[in-house]
Order: C-alpha cells, then sequence, then structure tokens
C-alpha cells in the first residue's frame, strides 16, 4: 500500500507533511495546476499523523487553516475508530465530535476568507456527514464544491456517500445520484465510477455474501457496470485525472465480483500493482492481499 499511489508530487507533499515543512508543502500547494489539485494535495498531506499539531500553529495563513481543518477530520475518524456506532464508546463519541467540531469552525473559517476556493466546501461536506447534520445542509455543501469546480470527481464521491442508506439516504437515491452524474457528464468523465461505487456499496449492504454475488453477477448490475466503463474509463475521450488509480481500482473490483474478469484484466494491467484502500477495504482483511487475488483470479 503506498499512500501516495506511486505518484511523485504527493510523494514529495507526504514527505514535506512528515518532516513538519510548512514553506516547503505550503508552496507545492501554491504551484498546483488548480483549485481540484490543490484540495487533492490538501487531503493527503492531512492523513499524516502529527499534522494537527504544528498546522494549527503555522501563521495567519488560510492555507495552514485549511490543512488544519482537513486533518481534523481525519483525526477525529482516528478516534471514533471504523467499529460499528454500538461498539463505539462515548469517550471516542465525545472526541469524535469535538474534533469535528474544531474543523468546522475552521473550515468556514477559509469559506469566509477564500470565496472561490473548492477545499473548504469539499471537506465541510465530510464533517456534515460525521456530524449528522441535516441532509440541505450536506447537499448546499455539495453544490457550493460544484459552483467552484465543476464535475469535481471528489466531490461527487462525498456525496454518493451522503445518499447511502448507511448516511440516512436510500439504494434508490444513491443508484439515481450516480447515474444522472455520469449522464450529465461530458463523454469520458470519470464520473462514471459513481455507477461502480454504488453498486459495490450494495453489495456492501448486503452482506457480501451469496446474496451479494447473485446481485454483483445479476444481468441488470453487469450491464450497468459496462455502460458505465464505456463511459468512462474504456471511452476514447478519457483522460486519467491525477485520481485516475482509485476510479481504476473500483472498476476492477466490481467488474472481478461480477464475473467479467475479462473487463477487470485490462484496469489491473493499467493499475501495475498500485493499490487504494476503497474499495479493498470492503473485502475485510488486508487491501493489497485482496487485490492480489483478484488480479491472479482475473489473469487466468
Amino acid at each position: 500500500m503506498d499512500p501516495a499511489f506511486g505518484d511523485p508530487l504527493l510523494r514529495g507533499v507526504i514527505a514535506q507533511a512528515e518532516a513538519r515543512d510548512w514553506p516547503a508543502l505550503r508552496a507545492s500547494l501554491l504551484a498546483t495546476a488548480d483549485q481540484a489539485e490543490q484540495t487533492q494535495l490538501v487531503a493527503v498531506a492531512a492523513e499524516v499523523a502529527g499534522v494537527e499539531e504544528w498546522a494549527p500553529q503555522a501563521g495567519d495563513d488560510s492555507l495552514a487553516l485549511l490543512l488544519s481543518g482537513a486533518r481534523q477530520i481525519n483525526w477525529a475518524w482516528e478516534a471514533r475508530t471504523g467499529a460499528r456506532a454500538r461498539n463505539v464508546t462515548q469517550e471516542q463519541w465525545d472526541v469524535f465530535l469535538q474534533r469535528l467540531g474544531v474543523a468546522e469552525e475552521q473550515l468556514l473559517e477559509v469559506a469566509e476568507r477564500e470565496p472561490t476556493w473548492l477545499g473548504p466546501w469539499y471537506f465541510l461536506q465530510m464533517s456534515a456527514r460525521g456530524a449528522s447534520l441535516d441532509q440541505d445542509v450536506a447537499r448546499y455543501r455539495f453544490e457550493a464544491a460544484l459552483r467552484r469546480s465543476p464535475g469535481h470527481p471528489a466531490s461527487h464521491r462525498q456525496r454518493l456517500q451522503q445518499v447511502c442508506a448507511k448516511w440516512g439516504g436510500s439504494h434508490e437515491e444513491m443508484h439515481a445520484f450516480a447515474r444522472e452524474s455520469m449522464l450529465a457528464a461530458a463523454p469520458g468523465s470519470p464520473l462514471g465510477e459513481l455507477v461502480a461505487r454504488a453498486h459495490l456499496e450494495r453489495w456492501l449492504d448486503l452482506g457480501g455474501g451469496a446474496q451479494g454475488r447473485a446481485y454483483m453477477g445479476g444481468p441488470n448490475v453487469m450491464a450497468e457496470l459496462q455502460d458505465a466503463a464505456q463511459r468512462s474509463v474504456f471511452h476514447p475521450e478519457y483522460r486519467p485525472e491525477r485520481s485516475w488509480k482509485a476510479v481504476h481500482n473500483t472498476f476492477a473490483m466490481a467488474f472481478s465480483l461480477s464475473g467479467q474478469r475479462h473487463l477487470a484484466r485490462p484496469l489491473f494491467e493499467a493499475l501495475n500493482g498500485t493499490v487504494t484502500d476503497t474499495p479493498w477495504a470492503f473485502l475485510g482483511g488486508d487491501p493489497a492481499l485482496s487485490f492480489r487475488t483478484h488480479r491472479a483470479r482475473c489473469a487466468a
């Protein structure tokens, strides 16, 4: 598992965050091509342990405050852990909500300071979901992100999570959002991945056993996965973005689970061993081991 996914720019940002070298990290963030790339780099840096200790003291700087807010969200989830809600202690809930509250305060301040920035609105979608804020608030934050970066794939992924049944939405709303987003996008857009993600969420909800296998192998699901891939990763106009490996991993797992190994194979080959935690963590255990197992099956 490579947290930089083999990307030299991401690897450099992680190293700068680990070294607590804010001047170098700030320069990397300012040198990005656009708001979407800057937001992705902030998200990667916010995964680094210890950022919460120094980012708030980096000065009266909007970028430092954005990084601090993003880190507070990850730090909150580290306190809560990935356990089911009924297994989370009251103390863990208290720390979780306290850190999310700090994130909200910091990110809303950045949004006020920098009204054209995508970053705060992207991360505010995550804090809204964790804090179980009103669905109208979550929708507004998604729409605010798209006004600053139309078609932003990562914001669409956050919105897909928000409308999942496990977060107060429904399977119907989730699938409708995924398909409508794909159809509204330009040919070759990575948003076709949303359809595959939605089906994997449904598979996960079914428990991944016999019911899950029957679901993924159903003719309608198989056809929808093929259609989504033809509109995105298999489309002649598809141009991989910096997050393309996450998109390929999603489709590779979906095609493998649905028994369409001939379609998963070229995706695994393109990935050349690069594993993303999502969606392989859905299978439980080591995501890299799950990746290797399915890759070997699809290569046969």
